[in-house]
């Protein structure tokens, strides 16, 4: 692609310029495409952002609906949601449902790696590592940044600042030890100018490493490492052991044995069961967004190694009565993050469909990867150079990564950063939703779609016409772009 810029931050600034000019275009292409008003807010490529969840399958809701009238026991529940974890990853792990994914971590942290309160003299302090990774204020936010370089650019990634945004979720007396990826670039991009983590080349065994020599650095102070569970390239975790887990989280793994640590892994965007395998990451707790994948209710599952699991089940108030008891489903420190009867209903169901029929999913998932590369193919030649493709097993999503299309010292397609996306100036993201399509993850030169949101039947069957029109979209908004952007003529 022709460089018509000198530098990256003169390209965004002429986006900026002309944003209202690229959106009123974008609803012109919306009407040409016969996304019809009526359909506004109703097809979207995924399902699987919080902002707007995807849909229920048939047999939850109908699971809730059965229900509705019905006294039902939390802990009975609870016990089922146990038993279906038990039944796939044997009796040396439990599990835990409660309000979301985000709640889950910060019990997590709170309760694993937060230093005690009690006891005389003062309170110590606590680090934990992260990575300097997408979605870094999810896992990497509970505690204090070190070293501060890094303490502002967590900064802006919510919708509320200050103590009732990102910050509000810190720890007491943890700090988090950031390290950066080995062979990531996290040069600046955007509108909403920021270094942005490109993560598609990655150095697995070398960022272990780079994590181990800061535990060695901070010993005496390390209490746990922390990551994501995602296995696509663009996030970093293209390396892969011979058992296709990746590199990175076997090694963080293996390196809390040795310290006698938990190791945190958030998989938000994760199928339990049919995507990561905790036994073969060798996490201690990996939490995930229900709603996001499976078809559930809003609510977060944790999974774990039972003796971490016990801690955390006391913590939520659901490991059982003080006067001696298997299960209970009480008071204790984050009873707040209860998921409620309808959730833990709609979990258990998904759950059963996801050990004993996860076919249909998985179907879906390959029919949706084919579609993605049949409509790809209608962009321009010059502008589908340098992308990557990527089908999760993990996350039931593809992966589409186009940060090498700026490979070479080129200008490529603009990279719009997570900043841009609470800023409301990620072009493609908000011109999706000027087309009436709801948006997905389109920031750090990286693009995920799944089915979820209009595009599948109540059972989770690929609808092919609205899949088809979700994607065009999409390529559509990316030519846009692109044009905008100097890069065709």
């Amino acid at each position: 692609m022709a460089a018509k810029w000198k530098y990256r931050y003169q390209m965004y600034k002429h986006l900026q310029t002309s944003m209202q000019a690229l959106f009123a275009e974008a609803r012109q292409t919306g009407a040409k495409l016969r996304i019809t008003p009526e359909m506004h807010g109703k097809l979207g490529l995924t399902g699987a952002i919080s902002a707007c969840h995807g849909s229920l399958r048939r047999e939850v809701a109908k699971a809730i609906d059965d229900a509705a009238y019905t006294p039902v026991s939390s802990a009975a529940l609870d016990e089922g949601i146990r038993e279906v974890v038990k039944d796939v990853y044997g009796d040396e792990y439990d599990a835990a449902l409660v309000s979301t994914c985000e709640a889950g971590l910060m019990i997590s942290f709170d309760v694993l790696c937060m230093p005690p309160q009690m006891g005389r003299g003062d309170t110590y302090r606590g680090r934990y590592i992260a990575f300097y990774e997408r979605f870094m204020h999810h896992p990497g936010a509970y505690g204090r940044p070190y070293p501060p370089k890094y303490k502002e650019y967590l900064a802006e990634q919510g919708e509320t600042s200050g103590e009732y945004g990102i910050q509000g979720k810190r720890a007491p007396n943890l700090d988090t030890l950031v390290v950066r990826m080995a062979g990531a670039d996290y040069s600046a991009h955007g509108i909403k100018y920021h270094p942005t983590p490109k993560l598609n080349h990655v150095d697995g065994q070398e960022t272990v490493q780079r994590v181990e020599e800061t535990a060695a650095l901070h010993a005496g102070s390390v209490v746990g490492l922390a990551s994501l569970g995602y296995d696509t390239p663009g996030y970093g975790y293209g390396d892969k052991a011979t058992d296709g887990t990746p590199v990175i989280q076997k090694g963080l793994a293996e390196l809390a044995a040795r310290l006698d640590i938990p190791y945190i892994v958030d998989n938000a965007w994760g199928a339990p069961f049919i995507g990561a395998d905790i036994r073969k990451l060798g996490a201690d707790v990996m939490m995930y967004s229900m709603d996001k994948v499976t078809g559930s209710p809003t609510c977060g599952l944790m999974i774990g190694k039972e003796e971490p699991m016990v801690q955390i089940r006391r913590a939520v108030g659901i490991h059982g009565a003080r006067y001696g008891s298997l299960s209970s489903h009480g008071k204790a420190a984050y009873v707040g993050m209860d998921p409620g009867k309808e959730a833990l209903l709609g979990a258990l169901t998904a759950l059963r469909i996801l050990r004993d029929n996860p076919t249909i999913a998985q179907n879906s998932h390959n029919q949706l990867y084919e579609l993605v590369l049949d409509e790809f193919k209608k962009l321009p030649d010059v502008l589908r150079e340098g992308w990557s493709f990527y089908k999760s097993p993990n996350s039931l999503a593809v992966e589409m990564d186009y940060n090498d299309t700026w490979r070479d010292g080129r200008f490529g397609i603009p990279i719009f950063t997570v900043e841009d996306m609470y800023a409301g100036t990620n072009l493609i993201q908000y011109g999706l939703s000027q087309m009436g399509l709801m948006p997905t993850i389109t920031f750090d030169g990286n693009i995920w779609v799944s089915n979820g949101l209009g595009n599948v039947d109540e059972d989770g069957n690929l609808l092919e016409g609205p899949t088809r029109l979700a994607l065009r979209g999409l390529f559509s908004m990316v030519e846009l772009v692109s044009r905008y952007a100097g890069l065709l003529g």
